[in-house]
């Protein structure tokens, strides 16, 4: 079981997003934007952040570039999901610390494989193996 903040703005999208990661046996706690997500996230570091491209106050590229100065979650695993096609956006989040980034609308049988699988690579890395 992971430690997931997901930040979104979108009640609908949030809702799949949130069932389909809670029957996979995940922790979620939804934020309806970036500067909440980030204040969250630097209270207690989850195992996962998802994160909108587009959302208020804060956006999703915004609060990665936050994440990745921050000692606390400079390690946390990202995973860009939006609406955003552009190869050119995608490369920009890659470039920043992006992990992983889908498109919506997307299968939540492939969020939920991405997502553990962002996790359990987070897991292996923060074991020692003597």
């Amino acid at each position: 079981m992971g430690r997931i903040i997901y930040a979104e703005d979108d009640e609908i999208v949030a809702q799949i997003v949130i069932d389909a990661l809670m029957n996979a046996g995940h922790a979620v706690g939804w934020l309806q934007d970036g500067d909440e997500a980030l204040r969250a996230m630097r209270f207690r570091p989850p195992d996962l952040a998802i994160l909108d491209q587009n959302m208020p106050v804060m956006n999703g590229g915004m609060v990665l570039r936050e994440m990745r100065v921050i000692e606390s979650l400079v390690m946390v695993p990202v995973l860009m999901l939006t609406a955003i096609d552009a190869k050119q956006s995608q490369n920009i989040a890659f470039y920043e610390g992006a992990d992983d980034y889908m498109t919506k609308p997307f299968d939540p049988d492939e969020l939920v494989f991405r997502a553990e699988q962002l996790m359990d690579q987070k897991f292996r890395r923060a074991r020692p193996t003597f």
